[in-house]
């Protein structure tokens, strides 16, 4: 079997698995969130943190939830990174630095997983356990609390009140992240995943020295790093370690987990707004783009040029034997489109195009899928986009889902467009007209200007990956993007939940024969539209830069 052939049906596998639990999952979701009970477990949480389940939240109320929770959660990684030294189950490891622990406990906070130190030689088993995989799964249940606040928003009227955030934080987490996980590890570990509390030994000499590895609880953390698009690795090699991801068939599953949760949420959009035809109208958007990206990826990876490329099936360089050019692709692919940032390969060795797809990916917004409720709430930001620009074009005030979308809707969905796009630009500028970050970059030239671009596009749009030749392990990679992190996570989050308020509040408008038909293929064609029109013209003078520049050349 050739390794083009054996990409594709990798590529049909995975499609098909997909299909399968795409309905009973999102519709399993929204019953989690339109639900009236609770759970005895929950109901003990709730008790010991003295929330009101059963009390609505209006915007601020919610955004404040959003905000106060994930202020204690950065507090408290920071803290336990700080004292690690003192900790047991250390493995001998040091506290972490002010600046590099600032960065990890913001970044995991966010759902970034923005890993600028060695996993295996920093971080002991108390602080990769208590610390970083719970912020693997709270952080995800944040994102989709957010979401279903914003689907509740079209879904209800003349109300201000858009559910409870420490009820959908709870639920999302005890009913969807834990269960879900566990079976996961469970997986993996069936399948050689490492799952253990050993310290630190030698496992053989190699070049007149001894090689070190320490164990540790690995399949879980795999488990929700990939499931709550997460990314962060327990090892500095990630899903390339064969700790982690030892097999083709675990490379293909973490993809399936990576993806399952953002490709089953339009389906509970659906359930809840009371037209699953809506969507199937988001669903097969993202299917479109990511489908068109994971090709476009596969064809300049096997196409790279020279014969000697060609004939080992392509460009081999940075990528794993156990997966090849089509595992890769495929799980490039689906780390930038998502939040993940998980990586089984080395994207700066990604041929100069390959490379600018990854970046380009995030530059979408990570809405074709994108993270589990961050790809849900950004892309229905760009429905509202889309309908505004067909009304524009018949001379109607446009609708969604029988809201309007005036003014000030337009005005937050503008800012939520915006924000991410002027953090990654602004900060990449400041990198390189400042004397001491190009320091940090291994490369010249269009492939050096592309390190740092992706370093801000990844913080920025809170995904985690990195072109590997960047030392961000300095004071100003640590701090710039602990804040890209910060300002790229929340401040959306802040125009998400006004949008939610200011739909919620609505009367519904009856559909007429002059209403956008937005369960159509139209509409999906016209949303596929507004998203490459919007992200190309906001970037193409960073990527003709960058990667454009270097896939000319080469």
């Amino acid at each position: 079997m050739g390794p083009v052939l054996a990409g594709v049906l990798q590529l049909l596998a995975l499609m098909g698995a997909l299909a399968l639990v795409h309905v009973p999952v999102g519709t399993y979701m929204a019953k989690v969130y339109s639900s009236g009970k609770h759970l005895r477990a929950e109901k003990w949480i709730y008790k010991a943190i003295g929330a009101d389940p059963d009390s609505e939240m209006t915007w601020p109320a919610y955004l404040r939830g959003v905000l106060a929770f994930s202020a204690v959660g950065v507090l408290f990684l920071y803290l336990l990174q700080r004292l690690q030294g003192v900790l047991p189950g250390s493995l001998g490891f040091s506290s972490v630095n002010p600046a590099q622990s600032f960065n990890t406990a913001v970044s995991f906070v966010t759902n970034t997983n923005w890993q600028s130190y060695y996993g295996e030689q920093t971080m002991g088993h108390v602080v990769q356990t208590a610390g970083l995989a719970v912020q693997n799964f709270v952080s995800a249940a944040v994102g989709i609390a957010v979401a279903v606040a914003l689907v509740r928003g079209f879904a209800r009227s003349r109300t201000g009140e858009l559910g409870n955030f420490w009820s959908d934080l709870v639920r999302g987490t005890l009913r969807i992240l834990v269960p879900g996980a566990a079976i996961a590890a469970i997986i993996l570990v069936a399948c050689g995943v490492i799952q253990n509390f050993s310290g630190i030994h030698e496992v053989g000499q190699f070049m007149g020295g001894s090689q070190q590895w320490n164990g540790g609880a690995v399949a879980s953390q795999e488990a929700i790093k990939e499931l709550g698009t997460n990314g962060g690795g327990y090892f500095n090699a990630n899903s390339a370690h064969p700790f982690e991801n030892p097999t083709p068939f675990t490379n293909l599953f973490e993809i399936f987990l990576i993806l399952v949760i953002p490709f089953s949420l339009p389906r509970t959009f659906g359930v809840m707004v009371g037209s699953v035809r809506q969507g199937y109208a988001i669903l097969a958007t993202m299917v479109t783009v990511w489908l068109g990206f994971t090709a476009l990826m596969m064809w300049t990876e096997f196409a790279h040029h020279g014969p000697a490329l060609q004939a080992a099936g392509g460009a081999m360089e940075g990528k794993e034997v156990r997966f090849g050019v089509g595992g890769s692709s495929i799980f490039a692919v689906a780390t930038t489109l998502t939040s993940t940032g998980a990586v089984d390969s080395f994207h700066s060795s990604f041929t100069g195009l390959g490379g600018g797809i990854t970046m380009l990916s995030m530059m979408l917004g990570e809405i074709t899928p994108g993270g589990t409720g961050s790809g849900l709430y950004g892309i229905l930001i760009m429905a509202v986009i889309a309908v505004f620009i067909a009304g524009l074009m018949v001379g109607r005030t446009p609708e969604y889902l029988g809201k309007k979308i005036g003014g000030r809707e337009m005005k937050l969905a503008a800012c939520y467009i915006l924000i991410t796009p002027a953090l990654v630009l602004v900060f990449t500028a400041a990198s390189m007209a400042l004397p001491t970050p190009p320091h940090s970059m291994l490369n010249s030239g269009a492939h050096g200007f592309s390190e740092v671009l992706y370093a801000f596009t990844s913080a920025a749009n809170n995904n985690g990956s990195a072109f590997a030749g960047l030392n961000a392990n300095t004071d100003w990679f640590n701090t710039m993007t602990g804040l890209a992190m910060l300002l790229g996570r929340f401040l959306p989050m802040v125009f998400v939940l006004a949008l939610a308020g200011s739909l919620a509040g609505q009367q519904p408008v009856p559909v007429t024969a002059g209403t956008l038909r937005t369960e159509k293929p139209l509409f999906t064609g016209l949303l596929v539209g507004a998203i490459l029109i919007v992200t190309g013209l906001t970037y193409f003078p960073a990527l003709a830069l960058g990667p454009l520049a270097e896939g000319l050349a080469s």
